[in-house]
């Protein structure tokens, strides 16, 4: 199998990554299928793209070579694949199930077994970048899988991945993505803390950020999240925070099986956890900074103005 050789392709997850990517796997000539628990949005995407096909159910799933899940969820994912009328019903001996959602690792194996008694094969291909790099086809996939299958569906995942990782065994890739997630919303919480110190001791938050962008501090979060989504105030990375939340859970959950008691991670997550609780259902990752600017009693917001205001206060 290669990107040619599938001759239909199966998606199923229209969400926030899940309608980028089917868009790029749309440019294709081949014919793709899709499927959303979200009626309107599967006609939508449907309506938009040439040579895509809405399914009614499951059984439109049987003539694919590959179906790709990207779903929020290890429980959704079980019950679109395992389901009394789900893929695995349907599925040939041969098919492909590729998840690119942030599953459990362990139960992604679970998967892989059950799947592979039917002659299906399963590989685990979660990404990063967000939805800006879902819309340039430029993400990074990482990807657990046996390797001759991951051969076969490495030209798929590059008509939306621009760096794709073989990171080990099916499973592998969801651990990856979640140990990665970790370490993403603990550059977004570090960060905060750094810029609402600085905003108490009189540093506008943007000189700050410029300094962190120029220094050894920066990271991904300095550099493409806080200007654009933080200061901006408009909190609307793409991401939701209770996602975030989940993936942190993954990665502690892991940590411990592996017999690691993670003193960093477990404060990450108790700050996250109480972020999602206290904020709005939906709410955005970069939303978790609002929650600790009221925490502290200190705003990242209209910094510039308030810098003005004291500079003719004391002329």
């Amino acid at each position: 199998m290669s990107a040619t050789s599938v001759r239909r392709l199966g998606h199923v997850g229209l969400g926030a990554m899940g309608r980028p990517i089917a868009r790029n796997f749309a440019r294709s000539v081949r014919p793709l299928v899709v499927r959303d628990a979200d009626t309107d949005s599967q006609q939508r995407f449907v309506d938009e793209h040439s040579g895509v096909s809405g399914a009614a159910g499951f059984a439109d799933f049987s003539d694919c070579d590959a179906v790709i899940l990207v779903l929020p969820t290890s429980d959704i994912v079980d019950a679109v694949v395992l389901g009394e009328d789900g893929l695995l019903a349907h599925l040939r001996p041969g098919a492909v199930l590729i998840d690119m959602g942030s599953s459990v690792p362990t139960r992604t194996q679970r998967l892989a077994r059950i799947a592979g008694e039917k002659g299906i094969s399963v590989v685990d291909a979660p990404v990063s970048g967000g939805v800006a790099k879902a819309e340039q086809a430029a993400l990074a996939v990482m990807v657990g899988g046996d390797t001759a299958v991951v051969d076969r569906v490495r030209p798929l995942l590059q008509e939306t991945g621009q760096e794709i990782i073989h990171v080990g065994a099916v499973g592998s890739g969801h651990a990856a993505k979640a140990l990665n997630n970790l370490l993403a919303a603990n550059n977004v919480l570090v960060a905060a803390e750094a810029l609402l110190v600085g905003r108490k001791f009189g540093i506008a938050p943007e000189t700050l950020l410029a300094v962190l962008n120029a220094g050894s501090g920066r990271n991904q979060a300095t550099e493409t999240k806080y200007e654009k989504f933080v200061l901006s105030r408009t909190f609307d990375s793409g991401f939701a925070a209770a996602l975030m939340r989940k993936d942190i859970g993954i990665a502690l959950d892991l940590a411990h099986d592996q017999g690691i008691e993670p003193v960093l991670g477990e404060a990450i997550g108790r700050v996250w956890n109480a972020a999602v609780d206290a904020l709005e259902p939906g709410a955005d990752q970069t939303a978790v900074v609002r929650y600790l600017e009221q925490a502290h009693g200190v705003s990242l917001g209209d910094a510039a103005a308030e810098q003005n205001q004291r500079a003719t206060e004391t002329e």
